[in-house]
């Protein structure tokens, strides 16, 4: 054999070696990464080929070359796009502002959901009385005969809890008038429903609900006119009458064509002209206070500029010391008249209902002329005693500056 034929045998063997070997190592760790795979597939081809032609290598070396080339424009062409990626990071930092807002919205409307809500007491009412189911009117018989004959609490509770709702819709028809808080309406109407129970009588043909109803009105009614004012209007039947109807009737005068007059409209309504004119003062103005000043810079109030026609504290005192000290020296006078004189000065001058003189005259059998000179004589005698005992007399008697001889 030629040496050439046993170089290419050696090595063939040598590949069949290395190619045992390589399986063998697959084998037993195939858990080995898959560069060193490729590197152990290139060696044991590069064994089992034969060399290559100078001609080959050099166009492999070339596409080599291109090959580094292309990774290379691709590696510069890779900077190129992460500007791009820079600003879709911009974008999502500008984004995340939106996402704060969404979640600053949520807080809020959890806040809001969570917030305690306002507290109305007329629903809560109005939830309440509608746990109560009205009742048919044979029922109402039967719980006004058990109130009226064993005076049942349970009957009354049943009967006027089942029309609490009437109170209501008759408390709203008020409400235009009183323009206040309805629930004050409300109470004084289940005032006047319990009070409509106790008098309930079931054996008449009435519906409970159209009785009460009087009731109710006449409760809320009272309350409007007790506290339509600071000081009370409406204490009289007239002026209840009066409190009602004044306003209508002036509107029906002035639509039929004529002037309402307090004359004319005491005549409809059928109470005093005073009457008339004291409610219309009433009615079309409000309370002002003494105390509160007439402007906001000065201190000069209501009060001040009212004239006081009462006595003061210190007249009223002197005037009852006065008194004491008269009846003391009226009883000192008395012992200095005469039978006669007494009597005519205790039927005559010191008399609520007074004798005439003619009685007078006929008792002692003289004139009239002459009880009359007898009168005038102790009224002298009686100033001139009061003169010299009391001093300031005459102006006590009869004011200053006034002549104690007329």
């Amino acid at each position: 054999m030629s040496p050439k034929k046993t170089e290419t045998k050696v090595k063939a063997a040598a590949s069949k070696k290395t190619a045992t070997k390589t399986a063998a190592s697959k084998k037993k760790a195939p858990a080995k990464t898959s560069a060193k795979k490729v590197v152990k597939k290139g060696a044991a081809k590069k064994a089992a080929t034969p060399k290559k032609s100078p001609a080959k290598q050099s166009k492999k070396k070339a596409t080599s070359a291109a090959v580094n080339k292309t990774t290379k424009k691709k590696k510069a062409a890779v900077p190129k796009k992460k500007p791009a990626a820079k600003k879709t990071k911009a974008a999502i930092s500008k984004k995340k502002p939106a996402a704060k807002k969404t979640k600053a919205a949520a807080k809020k409307s959890k806040a809001s959901t969570s917030a305690v809500v306002k507290y109305d007491p007329l629903q809560r009412y109005l939830n309440e009385i509608s746990r109560y189911s009205l009742i048919p009117r044979e029922r109402e018989v039967e719980l006004g005969i058990l109130i009226q004959e064993e005076g049942d609490s349970e009957a009354a509770f049943e009967l006027v809890t089942s029309n609490l709702r009437l109170v209501v819709k008759i408390a709203l028809e008020f409400q235009r008038i009183w323009m206040q808080n309805l629930l004050d309406l409300i109470q004084e109407g289940n005032m006047g429903l319990m009070q409509a129970v106790k008098k309930f009588d079931p054996y008449k043909n009435v519906k409970f609900s159209y009785y009460a109803s009087f009731w109710i009105k006449a409760y809320i009614l009272k309350f409007i006119m007790d506290n339509w004012r600071l000081v009370k209007i409406g204490t009289t039947q007239g002026q209840r009458k009066l409190f009602f109807k004044l306003k209508k009737e002036k509107r029906r005068l002035v639509e039929e064509g004529f002037d309402p007059k307090p004359k004319l409209l005491s005549k409809r309504l059928g109470v005093s002209e005073k009457e008339v004119v004291d409610m219309d003062q009433r009615l079309s103005s409000w309370d002002v206070s003494l105390n509160a000043p007439l402007k906001d810079d000065s201190d000069t109030t209501r009060a001040d500029l009212l004239s006081i026609e009462t006595d003061t504290a210190e007249d009223t005192m002197a005037k009852k010391e006065m008194d004491v000290l008269l009846h003391q020296k009226i009883n000192e006078f008395r012992k200095q008249m005469s039978e006669r004189e007494l009597d005519i000065f205790d039927t005559r001058i010191f008399s609520d209902s007074p004798e005439t003189l003619q009685q007078i005259g006929d008792r002692y059998q003289i004139s009239r002329e002459r009880v009359r000179q007898v009168e005038k004589n102790i009224i002298k005698k009686m100033r001139v005693f009061f003169q010299k005992e009391i001093p300031d007399f005459d102006v006590y008697a009869f004011g200053p500056g006034a002549d104690s001889e007329k």
